[in-house]
């Protein structure tokens, strides 16, 4: 089936119907409100006064008229074109949308590629793959914190499992859990790391998150420049890129989630290509696989 979405919009506290948008579209095509009348079977008065009663609940003219014809005015060129942007996130796409966490993306990537499925895929943090998702913005899920799932009550399939390590700068790695006391780390917001400092709290290690960003790479390079800074980054990320302690694996190992949100057949079986012979896949990209 296809399904062709239409949209009502409220403006300035007032609302509008489809039907005044699709009226300025033809008056934009045609650049005659009698033209436009036609092509939407109505009768010239009609569309007038759809738009006499718009410009009245706005306060400003969307309709200019000149011995020429009639065009839009900027205001109206304006509406119109926020109207189609919020369109396009309704109607069907081409492609599948994969919308997934920052540590996620590369193997969704990888994965995507082996299948042969043609795809965009966005990353971003957690919080935002979710919120995308409710704006319409993504057919897939993939969540590097499996915490944000359960929160938001979303029914998720795991796909990998992974563990955080300690990066440290130029002093080195601590060897054990007291060499972390007084220590100063990067946070990274809504990640995983959430693990390592709940563990650090039940143990009573007195260390301060000194510096705050958005990605694993901001992290890493904050860290690796510094003489006395340190952070926990997925084994995935920092594997073959840069040595890390394992001294919180057990306390830190999680799972990467996968939630179908627009599911169809196609997508259907590229998830039970990664629960089957994905997981070799999911291996080589320094993930480990789901038992």
């Amino acid at each position: 089936m296809k399904f062709n979405p239409t949209l009502n919009l409220e403006i300035n506290g007032e609302k509008f119907s489809y039907r005044l948008f699709d009226a300025l579209l033809h008056i934009s095509e045609t650049w005659s409100q009698r033209e436009a009348a036609k092509r939407l079977g109505i009768s010239h008065a009609v569309l007038n006064r759809r738009i006499r009663d718009a410009e009245d609940k706005l306060g400003f003219k969307l309709v200019y008229t000149t011995g020429s014809g009639s065009g839009l005015t900027p205001q109206a060129i304006s509406i119109l074109t926020k109207y189609h942007q919020y369109l396009k996130r309704l109607q069907e796409r081409d492609k599948p949308v994969i919308c997934s966490g920052n540590i996620s993306t590369s193997l969704m990537d990888v994965l995507a590629h082996y299948y042969g499925l043609e795809t965009v895929i966005t990353s971003t943090d957690d919080l935002n793959v979710i919120e995308m998702a409710g704006m319409g913005l993504a057919d897939v899920l993939v969540l590097d914190d499996p915490v944000h799932a359960f929160l938001h009550d979303l029914d998720f399939i795991p796909i990998a499992r992974d563990h955080m390590v300690l990066i440290s700068g130029f002093e080195g790695i601590p060897q054990s859990m007291e060499d972390l006391e007084g220590k100063k780390f990067v946070e990274i917001q809504h990640s995983a790391q959430r693990l390592a400092w709940n563990t650090l709290d039940q143990l009573k290690i007195d260390y301060e998150i000194v510096e705050v960003c958005n990605s694993p790479h901001t992290a890493l390079k904050m860290v690796t420049g510094s003489d006395d800074l340190h952070t926990f980054l997925n084994h995935s990320f920092t594997s073959g890129i840069v040595a890390g302690s394992d001294l919180l694996k057990e306390d830190t190992a999680h799972i990467i989630s996968m939630i179908l949100w627009n599911p169809n057949p196609q997508l259907e079986s590229f998830l039970e290509f990664i629960l089957g012979k994905g997981q070799k896949i999911v291996e080589k990209c320094g993930f480990d696989r789901i038992e």
